[in-house]
């Protein structure tokens, strides 16, 4: 719990200067974001291998949406948050897996939902950019093999040294479908 409050208030330290104008605009009026003026930053919590922009809302207070862009090879350890997610990939190839054994292969025009609670990770295979869209504000919450709660420096840590799959894993990796 700690740790959700003190990465909220980095998101706002950090994010806050990359909200966009728009978003000071009056909820009933229709909101453009031009992509050449992307402010792409890390956020708290979260691998390096992974940058963010605003678009719409305030991760630290509540429903937003961000344009994400991660490298090749990124890994967002097991985790869960409290809210529900929903993804749709522009370009790229990722990978989501969900503790029950879902897996599915994403690729430009792929949409993934993700209810709170749901232990879940993700693998950029090929240099990915998504939308997220988020129901709440943001927190992230790392688990173990076991699903217990780890620190995100000792999840991160783990996957530090992660390995791209071998070409014999990305052959069995296309025909997967959630």
């Amino acid at each position: 719990m700690r740790f959700a409050a003190c990465s909220l208030l980095l998101v706002v330290l950090v994010v806050g200067p990359a909200l966009r104008s728009a978003q000071a605009q009056d909820a009933g009026k229709p909101m453009y974001a031009a992509s050449a003026t992307d402010k792409f930053v890390n956020l708290p919590g979260l691998p390096t291998c992974m940058k963010a922009s605003v678009l719409s809302g305030d991760p630290s207070k509540g429903a937003f949406v961000l344009l994400v862009k991660t490298a090749t090879g990124c890994v967002i350890p097991w985790h869960w948050h409290t809210i529900t997610e929903s993804l749709m990939f522009v370009s790229g190839q990722g990978k989501g897996e969900t503790k029950d054994g879902t897996r599915v292969m994403l690729h430009a025009g792929d949409y993934l939902n993700l209810p709170g609670k749901g232990v879940h990770q993700f693998t950029c295979i090929a240099a990915c950019t998504f939308f997220l869209n988020a129901d709440g504000a943001f927190d992230i919450h790392y688990v173990d093999a076991a699903g217990k709660e780890v620190s995100p420096d000792e999840a991160l840590k783990s996957k530090a040294k992660a390995k791209m799959p071998m070409k014999k894993d990305m052959k069995d990796m296309k025909d997967m479908k959630m």
